[in-house]
């Protein structure tokens, strides 16, 4: 996938095969003399027992430019926190599980609801929010990464190529967000970002005009991947959607707060696999049904805050402009496909697309009939604000937490 392409909007760093991942190991060795570099792991307890997490902590307990890893366990019950401790135990850096359904953690979420504060679902986005929470309260980092735990073809070059942008003391990046193409088991996947993101965005640039959040948005080549970096120091004012809206939240939380050239996405694999969602075409509350949903209403909701009127009729003219530049882009797919030797199964792409166009006016609709809906997770600044020993506690009930369990 080596190239030089430059689209202008954002920067794009490119892996012309020209750098040894052991250069650039040294070279983040180098940098975190002085800028301690953390990566945090939201993970289901499911994935524990999956084909993924067990290569990746191998690959991470080679790493030597880690400070610190932060997992944050999500539905887990006592017995299976401490097997997830001791599942991690092999990483050699400073490492704490959090456990986000214990007790004290409940208790934590108890002392936000009074303040109206609370996350209003669980999910992957108040994991991801529990564990800045906690490195915001260490005070010890200057760099932050984050990838899933269900990736398939995990390599610990990923994590070197992702972090090494906002780690570099010359680069003037606050944030880089990973791309990569997905492919697997013979097929071109990713089918949220081809077929729902991309076609989308086009479809709003015909229907609304130009706008500089759509160009913004339309230079990341993967939009949807959950691996990116950031500086700390920006942390404590990002809003972390509490929806599936978790990614595309991030980008526009990263348009709102910095200026293009603090952002840059980088190449950081050849192949990348992991986790796939069922579609769920019967049950829009769960799987691709439920994601194509909330990203859709994230980008309409952030669209709106830039002054954008959406009325019924546009949702519908948007409706049929997204199905028609869907399924001019699946063309160019299925060829691309077929000169690669892969495979793309058209009928069950028309499939996804039909899905996607109704989810469109699905999210419409719920966006016009609660335009003051706000999914977002309160900053950590606004808590702060509420309860000013809250961080403190925060840290000190996950440390109870290691000692009481271990």
């Amino acid at each position: 996938m080596a190239d030089f392409h430059q689209n202008g909007n954002i920067t794009t760093l490119h892996n012309l095969r020209t750098q040894s991942l052991d250069d650039l190991q040294y070279e983040l060795s180098a940098f975190s003399q002085t800028r301690r570099i953390a990566l945090i792991l939201p993970s289901l307890y499911s994935e524990l027992e999956g084909p993924a997490l067990s290569h990746i902590l191998d690959e991470l307990s080679k790493v030597p430019y880690l400070h610190r890893i932060i997992i944050g366990l999500d539905q887990a019950d006592e017995a299976q926190f401490r097997h997830a401790r001791q599942f991690f135990a092999r990483l050699p850096q400073t490492h704490t599980v959090i456990w986000n359904d214990s007790p004290r953690m409940k208790g934590l979420g108890a002392r936000l609801e009074s303040h109206g504060l609370a996350p209003q679902e669980p999910g992957k986005g108040k994991n991801v929010w529990s564990c800045i929470g906690y490195l915001i309260a260490c005070a010890d980092s200057t760099v932050m990464a984050i990838h899933d735990c269900d990736i398939l073809t995990y390599d610990r070059e990923m994590l070197a190529r992702l972090v090494y942008p906002v780690a570099n003391p010359a680069f003037p990046y606050q944030m880089a967000k990973g791309f990569y193409p997905r492919i697997g088991e013979g097929k071109i996947n990713g089918r949220v970002t081809r077929l729902l993101v991309s076609p989308l965005l086009i479809a709003l640039k015909r229907v609304i005009g130009d706008r500089d959040y759509i160009d913004y948005l339309r230079s990341f080549r993967y939009p949807l991947s959950g691996e990116f970096a950031m500086r700390t120091p920006i942390l404590p004012d990002l809003r972390i959607p509490s929806d599936w809206g978790l990614e595309i939240g991030v980008l526009s939380e990263a348009w709102r707060n910095l200026a293009p050239k603090s952002v840059c996405q980088v190449e950081i694999s050849d192949a990348y696999d992991h986790k796939h969602q069922d579609l769920s075409p019967e049950d829009a509350s769960k799987g691709l049904s439920r994601m194509s949903t909330d990203i859709c209403k994230a980008i309409f909701r952030k669209l709106a805050a830039d002054g954008t009127v959406f009325t019924p009729n546009v949702f519908r003219t948007l409706k049929a402009t997204y199905y028609r530049s869907a399924l001019d882009l699946l063309e160019g797919y299925y060829n691309d496909a077929k000169m690669n030797g892969l495979s793309v199964d058209r009928h069950k792409e028309e499939k996804s697309i039909e899905l996607f166009a109704e989810n469109i006016i699905r999210a419409g609709q719920v966006f016009l009939d609660n335009p003051h809906e706000t999914p977002f997770i309160p900053t950590w600044n606004r808590v702060h604000a509420a309860d000013p020993q809250f961080l403190s506690d925060l840290r000190a009930a996950v440390a109870a937490d290691q000692e009481e369990f271990s």
